[in-house]
């Protein structure tokens, strides 16, 4: 009999590697991998061999392994599927077409805020930000939103967790004006990024939010700051909460379990 614990925790290491390897700014040697993994080196190359095998990883002639164009396929079909991104696309849509600007959705998962939609501002300088990247909760619009909306000891718990990483010098490094800043959001119904996780862009958010809070995340309308001064983030935020406040609507309409009627 299989022991549940262990392959769990096989599946568990095998995922940490692909996620490794994929994070990673560049394609990566075995040295490299069995360093930062810290995993026995017949392990890794068992792992690394079915990874391979399974079409999830690449390894070119130059004995460097890079992410497999199997992912592209699951992530499509993963994105196609989702059915919050589906229901907020013409909330995202409607904020662009007011704003301008680039419109982002994510969704909380762990303490990383992962972005599962994006639409293009109209101006000839556009985000860096990728569909399917993730970015720490406590400096982000998203994530510091998305926080709002937890359950007090949900947000304790997470917020115990955190390594407040300095990104810019407006970066939250402070734990408790991090709380007080998510309280003020909790009032308000929305947020603001002051260049906090790059330097040069903001963002106003909003949260979204299921009706058991199984589900987190939040809708941002984020602009470079040499284009887009604060006071015009600040109006545009009772637009960006009315986006959020809709789409929870909408998922609780129809992500909700329905009654069984016999």
């Amino acid at each position: 009999m299989v022991d549940d614990g262990a392959a769990t925790g096989t599946l568990g290491k095998a995922i940490a590697t692909l996620s490794l390897v994929c994070e990673a700014e560049a394609p990566l040697r075995f040295t490299d991998i069995l360093e930062r993994s810290g995993q026995p080196r017949g392990t890794l190359h068992r792992q690394l061999t079915h990874l391979v095998a399974e079409g999830l990883l690449d390894i070119g002639r130059d004995q460097l392994y890079a992410p497999g164009l199997r992912l592209l396929s699951l992530a499509a079909s993963a994105w196609s599927r989702n059915e919050m991104r589906r229901l907020a696309e013409p909330h995202l849509q409607a904020l662009n077409a007011l704003t301008g600007e680039t419109v982002h959705l994510g969704v909380l998962r762990g303490s990383e805020i992962v972005y599962l939609d994006k639409v293009e501002g109209r101006q000839a300088i556009r985000m860096y930000s990728q569909i399917g990247r993730a970015s720490p909760v406590y400096c982000t619009g998203i994530g510091k939103v998305a926080l709002s909306v937890l359950a007090a000891q949900a947000r304790a718990v997470l917020l115990e967790r955190l390594d407040l990483r300095r990104f810019t010098q407006n970066t939250h490094t402070d734990l408790a004006a991090l709380v007080r800043e998510i309280e003020e959001i909790a009032q308000n119904g929305y947020g603001f990024d002051r260049e906090e996780h790059e330097d040069g862009i903001h963002c106003v958010a909003a949260p979204i939010v299921s009706l058991d809070a199984s589900l987190a995340g939040g809708v941002s309308v984020t602009a470079p700051s040499f284009r887009v001064a604060m006071a015009q983030m600040a109006d545009w935020a009772p637009a960006v909460r009315d986006a959020g406040r809709a789409v929870s609507r909408d998922i609780a309409v129809r992500m909700s379990p329905r009654p069984a009627w016999g």
